[in-house]
């Protein structure tokens, strides 16, 4: 896939989290061919480093990061800004604990899941937005959710996608918090992906049944994500806030 350099993000700064991972390094690339300066932020330990200097054009920056660390939010902005003007943030960083049933989630996996996927993401989307408001700009945030915010999933997975129900209302509350500073929030949904977090703890018998639902037959590509991930965080998709892009093969249609 090519991207159009006149889509507003030519020389501004664009945040990745999550960006070693299967989907966030198509969409950190993503976001470097559209003409970003790229902040490619991950786990300590990741190959963020390497993912952020194999990305075209530049500079770019490779931060490893614990996010569970609050007090190191603003820092990431500050990074931005000092590559160039900060213009959007994709927020991609999560974790799946899968347990075969609801029986077998244990305190420690919903405690972990709902801090990852939930409470970093207010306070890092609160810390973008103060970022834009510091520097008096319009920005966009794009979060990451999955289907099973609607479906609720199934098992041991619950936990997870409550999380990410919650990511969903948060990116509507946000959106209407954030709006008045020209700052839009809104979300991507994906279905099933063909990467370590989908194929991890699936049965060749889970993985048949999960694909019979899906209509076009066939999990996603990573990189069949970034167009929407690009595309939200573009001057294309200027007026629109709180949305929830759903890009499911069409397993979810709502």
């Amino acid at each position: 896939m090519a991207w159009r350099s006149d889509s507003g993000l030519a020389g501004t700064s664009v945040v990745v989290t999550g960006a070693a991972g299967g989907i966030g390094r198509p969409v950190a690339r993503a976001f470097a061919e559209a003409g970003a300066h790229i902040v490619a932020v991950d786990i300590p330990g990741s190959p963020v480093i390497e993912v952020a200097a194999e990305l075209p054009g530049g500079p770019h920056l490779g931060l490893e990061m614990n996010l569970l660390d609050l007090g190191s939010h603003a820092t990431i902005f500050k990074r931005a800004n000092e590559l160039a003007p900060f213009g959007a943030m994709a927020h991609l960083a999560a974790i799946l604990r899968r347990a075969a049933t609801v029986d077998d989630v244990t305190e420690e996996d919903w405690d972990l899941q709902l801090d990852v996927n939930l409470k970093v993401t207010f306070f890092l989307n609160r810390a973008a937005n103060a970022a834009f408001r510091a520097a008096g700009t319009p920005g966009a945030i794009v979060n990451f959710t999955s289907q099973g915010w609607w479906t609720g999933g199934f098992g041991g997975s619950v936990v997870y996608n409550a999380s990410k129900g919650g990511v969903v209302t948060l990116t509507k509350g946000l959106a209407r918090s954030f709006a008045a500073g020209g700052v839009r929030v809104n979300a991507v949904s994906p279905g099933g992906v063909d990467n370590q977090m989908m194929n991890e703890g699936m049965s060749p018998e889970a993985m048949a049944s999960f694909l019979a639902m899906v209509p076009l037959g066939r999990l996603a590509q990573s990189d069949e994500l970034a167009g929407a991930v690009v595309f939200l965080a573009s001057d294309a998709a200027s007026f629109i806030t709180g949305s929830v892009i759903n890009v499911s093969g069409g397993q979810l249609m709502y």
